[in-house]
């Protein structure tokens, strides 16, 4: 939960400055006087569902909400309007067998019902996109869960990431969510923390080496860090949770 507050808050806050510059333009007046309103960020949410076990991580989602509000931001909220993988009843952690949902309708119980379809959702139109973990990153907006390194990443998902990556603009991967990037992102540096786990400190440290067979390089990183590039390849890739 710490990371989500990094990410957001000031380090995302800050990188998204310059960029909203880019197409607001400001007054002469405005520009002289500090308490004219500053243009707001606009920020894109991705989620996968709702619940951690098939959908979106429920108190990331509500963290990155909370801190984007503190710091201004106005957030437009998408999902991809695909079915689940398979759903969980999370009394028990095991599959429900005759469940099935859809991704776009248990995310907008999350979204209070203000959300759109991922395929609507424009890097031109937003100064960042952030992605909240949950094993819906890795069952819905992927297949990473089955087919590991293999994995196939939703088409609409690979979109979005590389458009925001090719405008250079902020992109935020919380818990098991940059495996996505890694997959479509050729070389991309990411971190899902450290890659040892450490008497069960780190119990997910082994997706460090999914990353790196990926193709993409990790960096270890606590939990109250981020990973923020300062150049790669040419681009700005964003910010890695």
């Amino acid at each position: 939960m710490a990371a989500v507050r990094v990410l957001v808050s000031p380090r995302l806050a800050s990188a998204l400055l310059p960029l909203s510059g880019r197409h607001r333009t400001t007054s002469q007046r405005a520009a002289i006087h500090s308490s004219a309103p500053r243009p707001r960020a606009r920020v894109a949410l991705v989620l996968s569902g709702c619940g951690v076990y098939d959908g979106t991580e429920i108190h990331e989602a509500s963290a990155i909400l909370v801190h984007l509000s503190r710091g201004g931001a106005e957030v437009h909220i998408f999902a991809p309007d695909v079915p689940q993988m398979h759903v969980i009843d999370h009394t028990k952690g095991e599959p429900s067998e005759k469940e099935s949902r859809n991704v776009l309708a248990e995310s907008a119980r999350i979204a209070r019902g203000k959300i759109t379809n991922l395929a609507q959702l424009s890097a031109a139109n937003h100064d960042a996109a952030i992605f909240p973990g949950g094993f819906g990153a890795a069952k819905n907006l992927s297949t990473f869960a089955v087919d590991g390194k293999d994995c196939k990443v939703n088409k609409e998902v690979e979109r979005v990431l590389k458009e925001f990556h090719g405008a250079k603009k902020p992109i935020g991967l919380c818990c098991i969510a940059p495996v996505l990037a890694a997959k479509v992102i050729k070389g991309v540096e990411v971190t899902v923390g450290h890659e040892q786990e450490e008497g069960g400190k780190w119990p997910y440290a082994g997706t460090a080496e999914a990353v790196k067979a990926l193709g993409a390089k990790h960096c270890v990183k606590g939990s109250r860090s981020s990973r923020r590039p300062e150049k790669q390849g040419g681009h700005h890739p964003g910010l890695h949770v």
